[in-house]
């Protein structure tokens, strides 16, 4: 007994020695906010989400070195192979990719990247797992390819099945109780105690889907294993964030003022060596570092940042719940890519409500100006029980015109009578009967303009929990 003491104290002394006194915050700097700070404890199991190979670089370097030097559990888990940048692709190979065989020979590039760079980081093969779903691909399969639905087809790789080797599960169809059915997979036998995963606010299609498809995951499992998994969501697309660009390993990474104060935000504190060993490790992604190196290194700084959106809690009779953060208005959310004229045309959101009334969830929205013919909006309603399977759970898509409007089911037309819509020029209220919805427990609902295929503003997806009390 007295020599477990003594190497329990050595033991003691040995951590503290090299996770307070090595990697505490560099002398001469202070976390300029006040928010939560991230601490690991010897009972932790880091799970690290990426939707593509980079973001776990991006997202988590300094959160992966602090978890392998402490001796934690460490999963590293990519949705995609990245198969379908063809930007980056052009940069590497110095012409277009047009072959789908090329496609996923380039996601097998990028799949050796992220070996390389997580080595760096210091995690070995064994740390990592490839699911091999479509690159651009899932936040379509989230929102329609689901149950009896034929499977999404990837954009370059044109393949409806998860086509590499080494994935997790090769054959997989590219369909959303596929992707949910890996998550929980992992997560089962895992059993991770933090989760850092992608955020609901992000630009990245894929960085949505990879949120949503993982608080689902998280919900299904609430009852089976009891797994209560602290979620850490990371920011990587935001419209000019971070700021400075290039490598400022002395600089801390601040929230973009549009969610400073709508959002929870921890912070892990990242030293000099390790901001280092990350950058290593983001120029070992050769295909991405190769024509956006700027971009990348803006996230080797001081710190790692992480923060969600707060469950909104729905009672029958409430008043109206916010669904948009404070000065959501302006030209802070317009795309920087977007056109002259695209910019002319741009209709984007100025409030967004929810409430519960009379057995409906009433949803209210105010455009910065009319929807015009060219300019549609989108609004989604996803709803969940834990007692029915999420594929089969009703997901409708309310499509508006300037004059008109359209319901569906996924891709199946819904007759326009199962809900009430009311328009003015510059708003939108829909009342929704909760049973159309499944009778649900949670909803999960986003909304979108765009003209033509080029989006214009879009509202990030809110979780609503619902009530019975008053």
């Amino acid at each position: 007994m007295r020599r477990q003491v003594l190497l329990a104290i050595a033991l003691g002394a040995a951590f503290y020695f090299l996770f307070v006194v090595v990697h505490s915050p560099r002398q001469g700097t202070e976390t300029p906010f006040h928010w939560n700070e991230i601490k690991f404890d010897r009972h932790d199991r880091i799970l690290v989400l990426a939707p593509h190979p980079d973001d776990e670089s991006l997202c988590c370097g300094g959160i992966i070195q602090q978890a392998t030097t402490m001796g934690l559990p460490v999963r590293v888990v990519f949705l995609t192979y990245g198969d379908s940048n063809q930007w980056s692709f052009l940069v590497y190979r110095k012409r277009p990719v047009f072959s789908p065989k090329v496609a996923r020979q380039m996601g097998l590039v990028r799949h050796k990247e992220a070996l390389a760079a997580s080595k760096a980081l210091g995690l070995s093969p064994e740390h990592l797992t490839f699911l091999g779903y479509p690159d651009f691909g899932t936040l379509p399969i989230w929102y329609s390819y689901w149950g009896n639905r034929h499977p999404f087809r990837g954009i370059l790789t044109k393949v409806t099945t998860v086509p590499y080797q080494n994935a997790l599960r090769p054959g997989a169809s590219y369909k959303g109780e596929e992707i949910l059915q890996d998550l929980k997979t992992v997560l089962r036998e895992f059993r991770p105690t933090k989760v850092f995963v992608s955020h609901p606010a992000d630009y990245n299609p894929d960085h949505r889907a990879l949120y949503l498809f993982t608080r689902v995951a998280l919900w299904d499992l609430e009852e089976e294993i009891r797994i209560r998994p602290k979620v850490y969501p990371y920011l990587i697309h935001f419209k000019q964030w971070p700021r400075p660009r290039g490598y400022h390993p002395e600089s801390f990474l601040k929230p973009p003022s549009f969610f400073k104060e709508e959002i929870s935000w921890s912070v892990f504190h990242v030293s000099d060596r390790w901001a280092e060993r990350k950058r290593i490790a983001l120029t070992e992604h050769k295909t991405q570092y190769g024509y956006r190196a700027k971009y990348l290194l803006s996230f080797a700084r001081a710190d790692e940042l992480f923060g969600d959106f707060q469950a909104i809690a729905l009672r029958p009779s409430s008043s109206p719940a916010s669904l948009l953060p404070h000065g959501a208005e302006g030209p802070e959310k317009t795309s920087e890519e977007l056109s002259e004229q695209e910019r002319a045309a741009f209709v984007g959101f100025e409030e967004r409500s929810a409430q519960l009334e009379n057995g409906q969830l009433v949803l209210s929205i105010k455009f910065s100006r009319p929807l015009a013919e060219t300019v549609e909006a989108s609004v989604y309603i996803f709803g969940y029980r834990r007692d029915r399977p999420f594929a089969q759970m009703p997901k409708l898509h309310v499509k508006f015109g300037a004059i008109t409007h359209e319901v569906y089911d996924q891709e199946r037309k819904l007759s326009q009578e199962i809900l009430q819509v009311e328009r003015k020029p510059r708003e939108l209220t829909l009342r929704i009967p909760l049973q159309i919805l499944g009778d649900p427990q949670r909803i999960l609902t986003s909304a979108q303009t765009y003209l033509g295929d080029v989006p214009l503003d879009w509202a990030s997806w809110r979780v609503l929990e619902l009530t019975s009390g008053t």
